[in-house]
């Protein structure tokens, strides 16, 4: 994706930093003053997903933002390194070479996954909010297929500027959208369709689902004993609630939050709501979003 291009109307562009890493050039965004904390989104996604939540952090936090590998505006250094248990120690290190020790790590769908990964990483003590998280593995015929398919496609010529170019079609951005469960507004749709037009963006989330291997880190879920608090949408049509319920069951210091009506990008459609679940997790009193 072209930063120059977007940087005039994306979301935060005026905290965004590059920083050199290796093996990646991260896109940082670094919001606020206080104790820190760092949000991750779901695969396919950016920092812009934030956009709405951020306002209810700021005034007591430091709000760090990061776009995945290869996703977003973090330029990709290693293919190889889209996998969960690669891109939260690579995400560790960076952290580390930037003097960052979040207080509270914020995931999204796959992005919970990597903030409990990089919790077990670390060498600093912090909780784990996890919205919509997905942590399961695909069951039955679709736990061998999906992964096998997703490396076919990833590993094929041509293969992201082809998807890039389908995905990116209106239509298209609308039916993958609907099928979160969610609504957004007309505008953050647009931020969706943009990125679904980037053929490196859709090369690095192909090439994290391909890698992508949670069976490890559900194996350690009894053992994890990092304090996580799981929220779930009754209305999300991507990751069952019954997924967060059944982790949270699972971690011996966890518990678990279901939220009406919402979809899977709940904190998009209705930060707010968010916001309120999380304030008692946070101690963030009357912080407003304006």
């Amino acid at each position: 994706m072209n930063w120059q291009h977007a940087k005039p109307y994306w979301p935060f562009a005026q905290y965004s930093q590059f920083t050199l890493q290796k093996p990646h050039l991260w896109h940082i965004q670094d919001i606020g003053t206080g104790p820190v904390i760092l949000l991750i989104h779901g695969a396919g996604s950016t920092t812009h997903s934030w956009q709405h939540l951020v306002p209810f952090l700021t005034d007591r936090y430091r709000v760090i933002m990061v776009d995945l590998p290869g996703q977003g505006f973090t330029r990709l250094g290693a293919q190889q390194r889209c996998g969960l248990d690669h891109m939260a120690e690579d995400l560790t290190s960076c952290l580390t070479a930037l003097d960052l020790a979040p207080k509270v790590i914020i995931g999204h769908s796959a992005g919970v996954a990597i903030a409990l990964r990089l919790a077990e990483l670390a060498k600093f003590d912090c909780k784990v909010i996890g919205i919509n998280a997905a942590l399961d593995h695909f069951r039955g015929v679709a736990g061998v297929l999906f992964p096998l398919l997703a490396k076919a496609i990833a590993n094929m010529p041509f293969s992201s500027s082809l998807l890039s170019k389908i995905a990116g079609h209106d239509q298209t951005v609308d039916r993958i959208l609907k099928g979160t469960g969610s609504t957004l507004t007309a505008a953050d749709v647009e931020f969706y369709k943009e990125l679904m037009r980037s053929r490196s963006h859709i090369g690095a989330t192909l090439q994290m689902m391909a890698q992508w291997d949670l069976e490890p880190l559900l194996a350690r879920l009894p053992r994890l004993q990092t304090e996580t608090h799981l929220i779930a949408s009754s209305n999300d049509l991507a990751v069952p609630c019954a997924t967060s319920q059944r982790a949270a069951a699972l971690l011996p210091n966890a518990d678990y939050q279901a939220l009406p009506n919402l979809g899977h990008l709940a904190h998009e459609e209705d930060a707010a709501t968010i916001a309120a679940c999380i304030a008692p997790m946070l101690d963030l009193g009357c912080a407003s979003g304006t």
